[in-house]
Parts: C-alpha cells; sequence; structure tokens
C-alpha cells in the first residue's frame, strides 16, 4: 500500500469537510458529536464492522457523546485511498445516526 498523491489528497479532502488534514503526522481526524452515549457507542459499533470487511481499523477514541477518530496507513507510514474511504463511510454513517434522531 502506497501513500496517496498529494494532489489526489486534496481534492478528496475538499469531499471531506469535516476531516482535519495533519501533514506533519500524515493523518486526517475528526470529532464526531452525537446525541448521547448510546448513539455514539451505536456509530461505533456500526463503523467497527466496516472497519473489519475492510481490514482497515482507526484510532479512536470515545467519551459520553463524542468520537474521535485519526486515520493513518502505518504500513503506507501516511495516508492512502483506504483511510480516505473510511472517513467518508464513517460520515454517512453519522449522517444517518443523526437524520434517525
Amino acid at each position: 500500500m502506497n501513500p496517496i498523491d498529494p494532489t489526489i489528497l486534496s481534492a478528496r479532502m475538499e469531499a471531506l469537510p469535516g476531516w482535519k488534514l495533519d501533514e506533519e503526522q500524515r493523518a486526517i481526524s475528526r470529532s464526531f458529536r452525537f446525541l448521547d452515549f448510546a448513539q455514539a457507542f451505536g456509530f461505533m459499533s456500526q463503523m467497527a464492522i466496516v472497519s473489519e470487511k475492510m481490514d482497515h481499523h482507526p484510532e479512536w477514541f470515545n467519551v459520553y457523546n463524542r468520537v474521535e477518530v485519526r486515520l493513518t496507513t502505518h504500513d503506507a507510514n501516511g495516508l492512502t485511498a483506504r483511510d480516505l474511504d473510511w472517513a467518508a463511510r464513517a460520515d454517512i454513517a453519522f449522517r444517518f445516526a443523526s437524520e434517525a434522531v
């Protein structure tokens, strides 16, 4: 797996407005906020299944209604298409969770 080309990364990041690029650490991150712990945990459960299917696992942290996510591909020493694909799927899951309330 190779790191994503910077030109492609720039274009793909435009489609992920809630995500922040950390060029120094070669990672992207986002904070998701939910109504309560159950909704946050449901999101994490859903994304855990996605992660297993993609064989790509996030670094994440949960406190009550907040889920902090950081993505990078350690094997590639940077960002890959997998990170951006996972982020896009997380955005969809978040939108779905937010609309369900």
